[in-house]
């Protein structure tokens, strides 16, 4: 499939903004069954869904992720009444209350017809991506007419982030003695994955070129790009690192005084961020006498919420502006069938906003209206999907 197919010229339409998220406990009698959702289908020895567990139970079960999706929701819909478009606003989640499933059903009995969706991960990753839009053809399971669905693209190189999260860093690096803070080492943290399933994305890539572009506009360049949260690893497989504790001890043997851990790879402040950065990592600067300072994440900066809305009207566009920093230019509207895979075996789950849909059979509909049905991208010609109107 060429990349041209990727895109979406069209001036399109919608209805509401769905908000989808990672979701979390908001109290102890959450975090079991709250796992259990995360975990489902995954064959996760029990001592490490009962480490999981405790590193919820440490902060009385509740995540501040929910929280902080109320905030953004809040601001979002602050930016647009004020500069539009006028959207309702949805929120659900893949493994906690509101589930994505409550969610579509509750937006069908509203009368939505077609929804935009922003994804609260800007990298490429079966975790960050896929498997949200696998949740999304799930929710849409055994539902007659649901709305069409597309899905924002990514926003890893988008001037707002960059703009965003540059100045979570700048502001970070103040806090540092100015003597030092030239020599001072930022470490961009982002949530470790197993390699075999890194290595069938770009989520480094995206992860390098970011970080690079934020380097460059605070002309900072005495940067690393680390990892945290390898909480769920078992057995001899690899994962993405180095971690961000083992990046402090190196960074002190280098004679480095100051770090700023910066978690490029979070939206918002998941519990990873209090605990593996608040806690796990100050802890470890604080043994070997190293000055560490903990940038915010974008959160609801005001770039950033923008960007958002930037977004949605660039899908409300024909043949928009697409902004873009560094060489990859901008990600795609539509996903390829092969994007962002597990790297587990079997064959990949159907997902929804891909170029190309999974063949459907024994459906009274045509090509194009079935694939605009689940919010796939219809071309005449493009497939074949053996379906008689």
């Amino acid at each position: 499939m060429s990349q041209q197919n990727l895109f979406d010229d069209n001036a399109n339409q919608y209805d509401a903004l769905l908000i989808v998220s990672f979701g979390g406990p908001e109290n102890l009698d959450d975090v079991i069954p709250f796992l259990d959702n995360v975990l489902r289908g995954l064959k996760l020895p029990e001592p490490a869904r009962a480490r999981i567990a405790k590193r919820y139970e440490a902060f009385g079960g509740v995540s501040p992720i929910n929280m902080h999706t109320r905030k953004l929701i809040a601001a979002l819909r602050t930016e647009l009444d004020a500069q539009g478009p006028e959207l309702p606003i949805y929120w659900g989640n893949r493994n906690w209350y509101p589930l994505l499933a409550d969610t579509m059903r509750q937006m069908m009995a509203d009368g939505v017809k077609r929804v935009i969706t922003f994804v609260t991960s800007n990298f490429s990753s079966y975790s960050g991506c896929r498997k949200y839009r696998e949740d999304l053809y799930e929710a849409m399971h055994g539902l007659e007419n649901p709305p069409h669905i597309d899905k924002l693209r990514l926003g890893y190189n988008h001037p707002g982030f960059i703009k965003a999260f540059s100045e979570c860093v700048q502001d970070a690096l103040k806090k540092i003695p100015e003597k030092g803070r030239k020599k001072s080492l930022v470490l961009f943290t982002a949530h470790s994955l197993p390699e075999s399933m890194a290595h069938q994305t770009n989520y480094q890539k995206q992860l390098k070129e970011s970080c690079q572009l934020i380097g460059d506009a605070l002309g900072h360049q005495h940067w690393r790009l680390v990892y945290q949260s390898n909480n769920a690893s078992y057995g001899k497989e690899a994962w993405l690192g180095p971690d961000v504790c083992d990046a402090l001890a190196e960074a002190k043997k280098e004679n480095v005084r100051d770090v700023v851990v910066a978690p490029i790879g979070f939206v918002c402040d998941h519990l990873e961020v209090l605990l593996d950065l608040d806690t796990e990592a100050r802890q470890r600067a604080q043994e070997i006498d190293l000055n560490m300072v903990r940038a915010s994440t974008v959160g609801t900066h005001p770039d950033f919420v923008r960007m958002i809305r930037d977004l949605i009207y660039e899908r409300m566009m024909e043949k928009p502006l697409r902004p873009a920093l560094g060489p990859s230019g901008p990600s795609h509207d539509y996903c390829s069938t092969d994007c962002c895979l597990s790297g587990r075996p079997g064959e990949p789950k159907p997902a929804l906003c891909t170029a190309t849909p999974p063949a459907f059979s024994n459906i009274g509909s045509s090509c194009a209206s079935m694939a605009a049905q689940l919010g796939y991208f219809y071309r005449p010609g493009q497939f074949d999907c053996n379906i008689k109107s």
